[in-house]
């Protein structure tokens, strides 16, 4: 068994990543608006800079652990954390009205696991947009597991960054 995690390690090595064409190939009906290649760069810079800022992902920071081992995360990083990743977070946040900027994996399948979010988003004014990969999207936060929905959080570390991709997502035109 210790022999196959090698071999296993140097397959997904060999594998080459999809280039942003080939994985709009994967994309189901539902994913509009897209990001553009450049877009979908800046989203997922944002999205790693917002991990930066806010701490490590969902409170799995084991060297600031307040009251021993049992206990995992720092109290600071959980508090403050400025990405939402999977649909159950975000979805709980986005009906605590909080704001930002939802980011959504095109090449997710079943849709009926997250279509529900840009119906959320749409009634409550907040931007999204769809990414060509959810690998790439749990890549950038932090996350060997793929990922289908984040929610990046305004933040003063990384606001420049932000504004941008605010402001590009926002002129992105609604499907009908």
């Amino acid at each position: 068994m210790a022999r196959e995690k090698p071999e296993a390690a140097a397959e997904a090595e060999a594998t080459p990543e999809l280039s942003y064409r080939e994985q709009l190939d994967f994309l189901n009906p539902i994913a509009q608006p897209l990001a553009s290649r450049k877009l979908t760069r800046k989203l997922l810079k944002c999205i790693r800079k917002g991990l930066a800022a806010g701490g490590a992902g969902r409170g799995r920071d084991v060297a600031a652990a307040p009251c021993g081992p049992s206990r995992r995360g720092s109290l600071a990083a959980t508090k403050h954390k400025q990405v939402r990743r999977g649909v159950k977070e975000v979805q709980k946040f986005i009906n605590k009205g909080e704001k930002g900027i939802a980011v959504l994996a095109g090449d997710t399948l079943p849709i009926d696991v997250y279509c529900h979010i840009p119906i959320m988003c749409e009634d409550r004014s907040l931007p999204y947009a769809y990414v060509p990969s959810k690998t790439d999207l749990g890549a950038a936060a932090g996350s060997k597991r793929p990922t289908c929905v984040i929610l990046i959080k305004p933040h003063e570390e990384y606001q420049e960054t932000y504004d941008e991709c605010l402001e590009e997502v926002s002129a992105l035109p609604l499907p009908l």
